[in-house]
């Protein structure tokens, strides 16, 4: 009689990620170091990675750092192929104090945390309309920040202008200005006022220039959000921008994260503990997604000044003793848990409630 064959015994994988190569690392569930080899950042690294680590054994999961930028191909192969792919933080100092830094130990690093359950985080798919909303706000910001560049320029160029040129534009708002000075005609470059009129008219048509590309991504991340989360606009105080900025922070995914908790951990807004003896306190949190804290700071701003229910918790609170910053930290909370629920079940479209 024949004797049955071993069964295969899982292995780990980690893998740290670069932009021409990645180098990756088998540990077996005892955490031993199997092998560590370097592939090319590329489709067919990926199969020569995904080949290599399977003759160790099957792969248990594989936990790729920066799965938002250099790893992104790997994690979607990874993930396509059937792996259970695990987002990895790069190691803290402390760790690169004693092991030393090398690709080879930031690999082995990856695998031993991925192993052990320090890393758990299940990474963003980036395959669906959020990451066409990402993508676009990138476009935007980046117009943005060149306009804000622009007007700035204009501005300045303008006050040290000759007396002529500059006494009739002074004072005039931002848009009037840039209407006046692209509608200049410099003529020859023959006397420091032309070559004035000339360097106004180049930054007011640059203005114009980068609006009309702010108008076009403004309509299509309208639709976009619109149609990703329509009941996530329609809370008071959530606008195209805040929307799109906390469907970014929680991926194409959001079923990813466990609770709303750790929503409000990945947005900053959950109080951390700062207990120690007969002190029991919570300290701000700091960490997270600022943007996203950002975004929440704004849509509780907005319901302070313009949502009733939130003006009377506000008086409310006031009256308890607490600072406005201290209510500013609850209403980003509650934000946080309200976004959450229409995030990963929205409900029919309601008017928001106000924390009790």
């Amino acid at each position: 009689m024949e004797s049955m064959p071993a069964p295969a015994i899982p292995v780990t994988v980690g893998v740290d990620t670069h932009l021409d190569t990645h180098v990756a690392a088998v540990v077996d569930q005892a955490g031993r170091l199997l092998d560590t080899k370097a592939f090319p950042a590329s489709t067919r690294g990926y199969v020569a990675l995904v080949t290599w680590a399977e003759h160790f054994g099957p792969v248990e999961r594989i936990g790729v750092e920066g799965t938002g930028t250099y790893g992104a191909g790997l994690a979607r192969f990874a993930r396509a192929y059937g792996l259970q792919v695990i987002e990895v933080d790069r190691p803290d100092r402390s760790t690169r104090r004693r092991q030393g830094k090398s690709d080879p130990i930031d690999a082995q690093a990856a695998a031993r945390a991925t192993l052990a359950g320090v890393a758990a985080t299940t990474p963003k798919t980036r395959d669906g309309q959020v990451e066409m909303i990402r993508v676009l706000r990138v476009a935007r910001r980046g117009a943005l920040k060149a306009r804000v560049a622009a007007a700035e320029q204009l501005h300045g160029v303008l006050y040290s202008a000759p007396e002529e040129l500059r006494q009739p534009l002074l004072g005039l708002k931002t848009k009037t200005l840039v209407e006046l000075c692209a509608a200049m005609r410099p003529g020859s470059l023959t006397s420091p006022t032309a070559a004035t009129k000339t360097t106004l008219r180049t930054l007011a048509r640059r203005w114009q220039q980068l609006q009309t590309e702010l108008d076009q991504l403004d309509r299509q991340l309208q639709a976009l959000v619109t149609s990703v989360a329509p009941t996530l606009v329609a809370l008071p105080g959530i606008g195209v921008d805040t929307a799109g900025q906390l469907l970014v922070t929680a991926g194409d995914n959001p079923q990813r994260l466990r609770s709303e908790a750790a929503f409000a951990h990945l947005c900053g807004t959950a109080p951390i503990p700062a207990s120690s003896g007969r002190t029991d306190r919570h300290r701000l949190n700091r960490g997270g997604d600022r943007h996203a804290n950002n975004a929440l700071w704004r849509i509780a701003l907005v319901r302070m000044h313009c949502h009733p229910p939130t003006r009377a918790y506000v008086e409310r609170r006031t009256k308890q003793g607490l600072s406005k910053l201290d209510i500013m930290r609850c209403l980003k909370r509650y934000i946080a848990r309200e976004v959450y629920q229409h995030l990963t079940s929205p409900p029919a479209l309601a008017p928001a409630a106000c924390p009790k």
